[in-house]
């Protein structure tokens, strides 16, 4: 036998071994770590492994793995006959183990971005002992500058301020310059930095939340970022539609939690790990409150917190579900009870951008939009650019907060959601998303040719998932 064809055979049998021990490799991280992946991802992932090994394996070694609960807190699972007396959302939170639900007061759903950057100040002026920010994205614009300013302003004035900024984000703001903040004494770390271990965390699992937490007192929290065109726009940027909301009470002791497990981790201190579970019963020293419930969810959380509620919610829609979103790419469940709702006659009204800032998002989102239209959903596309984050059922529950309607969010990002049980507030979440249509068109579904098809494929199968 030729020489040459003994080489030929040898590569392709060390070729067969190492795609085996890539698909091998994949199987094992993915039951062994409990890994639920985006159907399309884990054919991406499959696939890649299989023509391209030596290029994928390493990518999936760096990239593949979506959840990171480190020693977990040992927490014992709430009795069935505790979770029956609770109502459907506080139980199905409880099952997670997530913080109760929680008094709050003084709800100031922020009308625009004015009304937004005024609360915003406002929080940032009353505080007089400790100040947490979290954010995705400090831009390095005026809007940007203007805060940085005041969390300097209030570090020299003797305020505690922990600054915390995801490691992409600070890149896509402009990449803000940390040195006057550590200079006048702002602590500031960075979730996941572009150059870190690998054993430290992920790249493509970022920090999405945003929060301000003054004093352990006041929360100021939604979808903004902190640049201009999430408040008032500029010459070159139009403003932005959006929603944040602030408030006082007992749920800003759980947020604070929240902000304390992310900023341990940022900073490699794992105190917080050691925290004692909750109990399942809401935390109410006035029984007349209203009362509202954090909801984090993403690699820290051992279950898809804000997808199965989101699905719960769906599922028990009566009467009506409005939602708003500029990212609409959803994984085949809630899109299924998003349909399901509409064929048995609950009104589903969906708002999102006729045009977002993400290109790839706008053409995968059409397969979903077609299904949801087909079942009898409504879907209103706004003119301008719409950055909300908000999810209503019936006067049952409103959600509102960080994560975006679409597989990034949902199965991979940081993210934080307040569920608002209180009926009245419900109702004023509603109103919200109800304003912003005043100047919407419903979509119409048309149907894709073979290469616009081809390309919705390709987006869905590799763009988010991974």
């Amino acid at each position: 036998m030729p020489a040459t064809t003994l080489r030929l055979e040898a590569l392709l049998s060390l070729h067969g071994l190492i795609t085996f021990a890539a698909l091998l490799t994949y199987v094992i991280f993915t039951r062994a770590q409990h890994q639920r992946r985006y159907p399309s991802a884990a054919i991406g992932w499959v696939i890649s492994l299989l023509l391209i090994p030596y290029l994928a394996l390493p990518l999936f070694l760096l990239f593949g793995t979506r959840k990171l609960v480190h020693n977990p807190r040992q927490r014992t699972k709430p009795a069935t006959g505790a979770l029956r007396e609770l109502p459907w959302p506080q139980a199905l939170a409880a099952s997670m183990q997530l913080a109760p639900a929680a008094a709050y007061r003084d709800l100031s759903i922020h009308a625009d971005g004015a009304a937004a950057l005024a609360a915003l100040r406002e929080v940032i002026d009353g505080a007089t002992r400790t100040l947490d920010v979290c954010t995705f994205i400090l831009g390095r614009d005026p809007l940007g500058q203007e805060i940085g300013d005041a969390l300097i302003g209030k570090a020299r004035a003797g305020v505690r301020v922990r600054l915390l900024l995801d490691g992409v984000g600070r890149w896509m703001g402009g990449r803000a310059n940390l040195g006057p903040f550590r200079a006048a004494g702002v602590e500031v770390a960075i979730f996941v930095p572009l150059i870190h271990s690998p054993f430290r965390g992920r790249l493509n699992l970022r920090d999405h939340r945003k929060m301000v937490i003054a004093d352990g007192q006041r929360l100021w929290t939604g979808g903004r970022n902190f640049a201009v065109e999430y408040f008032a726009g500029d010459r070159a940027t139009a403003a932005w539609r959006d929603l944040t909301f602030d408030c006082r009470g007992e749920l800003v002791g759980a947020a604070s939690l929240q902000f304390a497990r992310d900023w341990s981790f940022a900073t490699d201190d794992r105190a917080m790990e050691a925290a004692p579970p909750a109990d399942v019963a809401a935390a109410r020293t006035d029984a007349t409150a209203p009362f509202a419930q954090i909801i984090p969810s993403g690699p820290d959380q051992t279950d898809d917190t804000v997808l199965s509620m989101l699905v719960t919610a769906s599922f028990r829609a009566r009467h009506r579900i409005v939602a708003v979103t500029p990212y609409f790419v959803p994984d085949e469940s809630l899109l299924g009870a998003l349909s399901l709702a509409a064929r048995r006659g609950v009104v589903v009204d969906l708002l999102i951008p006729a045009r977002s800032n993400h290109r790839m998002a706008d053409i995968a989102r059409h397969r979903p939009l077609r299904e949801l239209v087909r079942t009898g959903c409504r879907v209103w596309m706004l003119p301008q650019m719409i950055h909300a984050k908000g999810f209503v059922s019936d006067d049952a529950i409103a959600f509102a907060g960080s994560a975006n309607l679409d597989a990034r969010s949902l199965f991979l990002n940081y993210e934080m959601m307040v569920a608002f049980y209180a009926p009245e507030d419900v109702r004023r979440f509603a109103a919200w998303i109800d304003a912003q249509r005043g100047d919407a068109t419903l979509y119409v579904a048309q149907r894709p040719g073979a290469l616009r098809d081809m390309a919705e494929g390709l987006v869905l199968a590799f763009a988010f998932q991974m």
